[in-house]
């Protein structure tokens, strides 16, 4: 039994698939560090910016306490208690202002301590930030079940935005659905999904990755309803490789029951230019169409 019970709400997944997870462990130092790694730049911006704003203040509430402490300073004028620990927290130090007495001392070697503490952490985080590669591929927003090679094929698509192609791509797919095992009725079993090719040398532009519905496949002869019924979910991850970076990248999607659009096919995205170019679409990624469509 855990002490404190922890809340916490995290979506795993990049699709619909999205967990509660309660009584789990309280998060510690280094699951801050992959929060903050995982914020986008707006938010790491103000966060850093925040952090920034309340160490000048609470440095400039701490010179207010003395109000001798530092010399040329206003008495009880906070903005100028505040832009002396701005030039303090940077190590910049304009002179003017300066401590007067063994408290303005201590608490400025303080804070001079911090702001080094400070920027060495927030350069380190940028640099990771900008050094760690991005995987940047695109799932479809929808799946769809259509006859491929005269056999019901389950399939979506994924487009690389990067400029360059990747190489060693490496496509997984599963599902996760209810089923009653031992008249236990939350029971939830996983299948992995054969793939028509689950390796690329190259992954260029585009691609769609197909598993047949035969016999073997767990959805052979499944509907809409029993997908939504079981509460099925299907994951899907690509790990390839950066050929800028040279560094393995992965990225994966979620989809539940009412992603599945039965009956429908991708529509088409390449098109073949006589210089012998290959113009690939990637507004039209998500796009679907009925079978009868044509």
């Amino acid at each position: 039994m855990f002490k404190k019970k922890h809340l916490s709400k995290v979506e795993l997944l990049a699709g619909k698939i999205q967990f509660v997870r309660t009584n789990s462990v309280k998060p510690g130092l280094r699951d801050l560090y992959r929060t903050i790694l995982a914020l986008s730049w707006p938010r790491f911006a103000v966060a850093v910016l925040s952090i920034y704003l309340l160490l000048n203040v609470l440095f400039a509430i701490a010179y207010l306490a003395d109000g001798s402490c530092i010399a040329e300073m206003q008495p009880g004028s906070f903005s100028s208690a505040f832009f002396y620990s701005v030039q303090t927290l940077s190590t910049v130090g304009f002179g003017h202002l300066y401590p007067a007495n063994i408290y303005g001392d201590i608490v400025t070697t303080i804070e001079i301590v911090v702001g080094m503490f400070f920027t060495a952490v927030v350069t380190g985080l940028i640099f990771v930030r900008f050094s760690r590669p991005s995987a940047r591929l695109l799932f479809s927003e929808t799946m769809v079940i259509s006859t491929y090679n005269g056999k019901p094929t389950l399939q979506i698509r994924v487009a690389n935005l990067h400029h360059q192609a990747m190489v060693e791509a490496e496509f997984r797919m599963m599902i996760v659905r209810k089923e009653l095992i031992d008249d236990d009725e939350g029971a939830r079993r996983f299948y992995p999904l054969k793939l028509e090719f689950d390796r690329l040398i190259i992954f260029p532009s585009a691609v769609t990755i197909r598993h047949i519905i035969d016999e073997t496949s767990p959805l052979h002869g499944v509907s809409q309803q029993q997908l939504v019924a079981s509460a099925t979910r299907f994951m899907t991850s690509i790990v390839c490789i950066d050929t800028v970076i040279q560094a393995p990248v992965q990225s994966q999607m979620g989809y539940i029951a009412s992603d599945v659009r039965f009956g429908h096919r991708f529509v088409e995205i390449y098109t073949d230019h006589p210089d012998g170019r290959l113009e690939v679409n990637y507004g039209r990624i998500h796009e679907t169409e009925p079978l009868d469509s044509h």
